[in-house]
């Protein structure tokens, strides 16, 4: 991107919903709630002609750094400090508050490049917020209305002027729309069923890390990242929207997703909570890979494995992470009985990759990743239609399928329709009459012979057309 624009301003005067409208889709979280957004999220923007990297921040307030409020303040600081150019937003309805004259100081001893954005103009009243913004000496005030899409135009005329042409316009829009293409999940279905796949490891690789509050999944992003670029902290349910982080593994090109902590839905009262565990289910829809991390010692709760039974029905590649090792007095012992918990719990993703690891010390976090690749191999994996047929004659001869209603079950033939995750289908004479157990059987003798452990497999029955149905008999 040409530059970085940041947009800060205390609480509730729509910094989400101008960034939003800058992006052009509902990333984040949006609600007349103050303090809806805690992290920083940066993202794609466009404004007529200007293609620019938007940063979203939490409400700067005025409070000690050990507070929540204080280390949102640090994440804001930090976004100052990456920008290129300040939109400081203020609310032309409810007018100044000493907050907006106490931050926008801070702004100001920046150095960096302002745009006064007053938004919410359209309201009634507003003007005299307006005339107010003027005493802030950060230079003209914009009336918007990032709810309404009003005063766009000026926007971009305002920030063409506190940057210059020249820096403005430093970039095409072809690159823009590159960037903007490769946000689209590639395609899942493969052309040839007959070839083999082979797993490129150049492709950017999309990683949701999902699980309860308070499990650690910012602090073990923060220690893959290795910088302290999410919020967190003791307290339970910090995260609130699924923000995106960018990074480089080896390179290779990962985007990470932190997501909001999910409770049972008995417990979620709040509107705000429903809202950010959609966004975190939307970031799990969009993933390939999900890791789900648990609390090592308080693991494999009711909800932990509703998680993820949603994530194997979604069909994304599932990856443990038993987190807080360092807190295990007895790690030999609790080992071995998660492993038994685990392959008994989640008989659909059998031989789930699940890895000990310790986000506070930095404990397993390598292997952590060798196992989000390896699954992520499987889950691109397929096989040929020979060697499935192959297997299928050997499943066959050793154990048929059963007879029902005193007629035996045909399967003809077994092809991969699919990866990601793999799907199969099987030719056969009565699918409605297929047995589960039986479905259970297939899949699970497949996932042994061709080494296709922890994703979900999927399995469809289809009888074959019969060519000759609907014609008249001779006579």
């Amino acid at each position: 991107m040409g530059f970085k624009v940041a947009i800060i301003g205390r609480p509730n005067v729509g910094k989400s919903t101008l960034f939003n409208r800058l992006v052009g889709k509902k990333l984040a979280l949006v609600d007349d709630t103050p303090g809806v957004t805690r992290d920083r999220r940066v993202h794609a923007a466009k404004l007529y002609d200007l293609y620019f990297d938007v940063i979203d921040t939490a409400g700067f307030e005025d409070a000690a750094a050990s507070t929540l409020p204080g280390r949102m303040r640090q994440q804001t600081e930090i976004a100052i400090r990456e920008a290129d150019l300040i939109f400081f937003t203020v609310d032309a309805k409810s007018g100044l508050m000493p907050d907006d004259r106490t931050f926008a100081e801070i702004v100001r001893k920046s150095g960096k490049p302002v745009v006064l954005v007053a938004n919410k103009a359209e309201a009634r009243g507003a003007q005299g917020g307006m005339l107010e913004a003027w005493e802030l000496g950060l230079g003209e005030p914009i009336p918007v209305s990032a709810e309404h899409g009003q005063g766009m135009p000026d926007l971009r005329d305002a920030v063409i002027e506190a940057l210059g042409e020249e820096r403005a316009f430093g970039e095409d829009e072809e690159e823009s729309d590159e960037i903007a293409a490769s946000e689209v999940l590639i395609g899942e279905d493969i052309a040839d069923p007959d070839a083999e796949a082979t797993y490129d490891d150049t492709k950017p690789l999309r990683i949701a890390v999902v699980g309860r509050p308070n499990a650690g999944k910012s602090t073990l992003i923060n220690a893959l990242i290795g910088e302290e670029r999410l919020l967190t902290g003791p307290e339970a349910g910090i995260t609130r929207d699924s923000i995106s982080v960018d990074w480089d593994w080896r390179g290779r090109r990962i985007k990470l997703f932190d997501t909001a902590g999910m409770r049972r839905k008995s417990r979620i009262h709040e509107k705000l909570e429903v809202m950010s565990v959609q966004d975190g289910l939307r970031a799990v829809r969009f993933a390939e890979i999900v890791v789900i991390v648990l609390d090592a010692t308080i693991p494999f709760e009711k909800q932990d494995l509703q998680i993820a039974d949603l994530i194997i029905r979604e069909g994304r590649a599932p990856v443990i992470a038993f987190n807080k090792w360092d807190l295990i007095d007895n790690p030999q012992e609790l080992l071995a009985e998660l492993r038994e918990k685990t392959e008994r719990l989640l008989p659909q993703v059998r031989g789930i990759q699940a890895v000990t690891v310790s986000a506070e010390t930095g404990r397993g976090l390598e292997k952590l990743m060798d196992s989000v690749i390896k699954t992520h191999k499987v889950w691109n994996s397929r096989v040929s239609t020979g060697k499935l047929n192959r297997w299928l004659e050997g499943i066959l001869a050793h154990h048929p399928p059963p007879a029902v209603a005193g007629r035996r079950l045909k399967i003809k033939y077994v092809t991969q329709a699919k990866t990601r995750p793999p799907g199969f289908v099987v030719s056969c004479s009565r699918p409605d009459a297929m047995p589960q157990s039986y479905v259970r059987y297939l899949t699970n003798s497949l996932r042994e012979a061709f080494d296709m452990p922890g994703v979900p497999i999927r399995m469809a029955l289809r009888t074959s057309d019969n060519p000759f149905a609907g014609r008249a008999k001779k006579r």
